[in-house]
């Protein structure tokens, strides 16, 4: 009983003086090989599973243990496998990485937090992971942020999880010899979710904004994490990418020179609000193609409606500068004065000259608020500044608007509106309002962008 008593003891120490070594030392290249006790410690994992003692689990399985704003200890003999998608080579992540249920069609992710820097080293990205959870604790590094994660202990102060010791690394946390090719999911910056939090991802058809032009991936100003701005091509869509200010390539300049693809981890911001992407490494941003600055572009920031020219038909209220919106600022129109009234209003842009582009395409966000008519949206090439109902030949157009009569949030992309038919001259774009005397709705409308494609 003594001697196996002392041979578990130094088994236990091998395994973790093996996985010290590995990524404590100068050489940061990926181990092609492991060693014969880490090795060791796979198989009697894989053997418990082989044998039933320990039931492998999917990762969304596991994740039915997680309890909002608690941290969990599993108590139950299981474990679970999964891909890592993040890595830390760059110092964009920092003793932490994120798996995947899949390397080609993941569905499910789980963090695991730890006390070993450098991880790729032996937690490569693709590399295939086993987790053996007994003990260990399920919940959330930032109370409230939804972010599930795997760690060794718990904060008794605010329940959230901490990373696992380097003593539970080697009994907890197993790599295989398998590496795979991860291939990120494709979405546009519209279909980015909760969902795809941990989720290797490439984000398509995107550009960074030509106001950072010569600016630095990481602003010089910033004590730990650093926000850029992406936008969407494709519609009036934007994100968010937040890189680490200890990041390797934070000095790196954007590349502002055209459009193309961001792969990266979709993650949380620090208070758990919104989501972002961080970079695993800037040679996953490849910016190839064509910009696509906008013809025409109006996030009402400038505190005014000079863009445009607003004609009341009915009624006395009219489209206003409303300092609300999405962010911030909006053009509104809402028909209620000490009751609901009868109105037609129209807001018409200036011309927009389409006369260089083959092709082009509207896109704008809206917000409902209280029942009554949807707004109508509407183009025109011949609209000289009367009447609209007799001034110009109007075309109307069938954006998706907001149907969400309860929330001031509920922002919701038009999709991309055909305009072609007007290119090769001056397009007019015209949101017409109507509301009764038994409902008025309240509408705004903010980023709207005519663009070349």
């Amino acid at each position: 009983m003594k001697t196996n008593k002392f041979l578990t003891l130094a088994f236990s120490f091998m395994a973790l003086v093996a996985v010290t070594s590995c990524v404590e030392n100068d050489d940061y290249s990926v181990p092609e090989s492991q060693g014969a006790e880490e090795n060791a410690a796979l198989n009697k994992l894989l053997s418990k599973i082989e044998s039933g003692e320990v039931e492998l689990q999917t990762i969304t399985q596991v994740k039915s243990n997680f309890v909002q704003y608690e941290a969990t200890q599993i108590e139950s003999e299981i474990a679970v496998k999964g891909y890592v998608s993040s890595s830390d080579e760059t110092g964009n992540f920092y003793k932490e990485f994120f798996i995947q249920d899949s390397p080609t069609d993941p569905t499910q992710t789980l963090k695991v937090v730890l006390n070993q820097a450098d991880t790729y080293n032996q937690f490569n990205k693709g590399r295939e992971v086993y987790i053996y959870l007994k003990d260990l604790y399920i919940g959330e590094t930032n109370t409230g942020d939804d972010v599930v994660t795997i760690g060794g202990k718990f904060d008794t102060f605010d329940n959230d999880v901490l990373e696992m010791t380097s003593n539970q690394i080697p009994n907890h946390l197993f790599r295989s010899t398998t590496t795979e090719t991860l291939m990120p999911v494709e979405l546009e910056l519209s279909e980015v979710g909760e969902e795809h939090i941990g989720m290797f991802v490439k984000l398509v058809n995107v550009q960074f904004p030509a106001s950072l032009e010569n600016k630095p991936y990481v602003d010089p100003t910033d004590d730990f994490d650093s926000q850029r701005s992406i936008e969407s091509c494709s519609d009036s869509g934007t994100f968010t990418l937040e890189s680490s200010t200890f990041a390797a390539f934070k000095n790196e300049l954007l590349p502002t020179d055209g459009k193309g693809s961001i792969s990266g981890i979709v993650n949380k911001t620090y208070d758990g609000y919104d989501l972002i992407i961080n970079l695993n490494t800037t040679d996953d941003v490849v910016m190839d193609g064509v910009r696509c600055d906008p013809l025409f572009q109006d996030s009402f920031s400038a505190a005014n409606l000079d863009k445009w020219t607003t004609f009341s038909v009915t009624g006395a209220q009219e489209w206003y500068y409303n300092n609300f919106g999405n962010p911030s600022d909006s053009a509104t129109m809402n028909g209620f004065s000490g009751g609901a009234q009868e109105n037609e209003d129209w807001l018409i842009s200036l011309p927009i000259d389409l006369s260089s582009v083959p092709s082009a395409f509207l896109s704008f966000q809206t917000v409902k608020r209280y029942g009554g008519n949807n707004l109508e949206v509407f183009y025109a090439t011949d609209y000289t500044g009367g009447n609209p109902n007799t001034d110009g030949t109007w075309v109307a157009l069938s954006p998706t608007l907001d149907t969400n009569e309860g929330s001031w949030s509920s922002w919701t992309d038009s999709g991309s509106l055909d305009l072609s038919a007007a290119a090769g001259g001056n397009v007019f774009i015209a949101f017409k309002y109507t509301s009764t005397n038994s409902s008025a709705s309240t509408w705004e409308v903010d980023n709207v962008k005519v663009s070349a494609e």
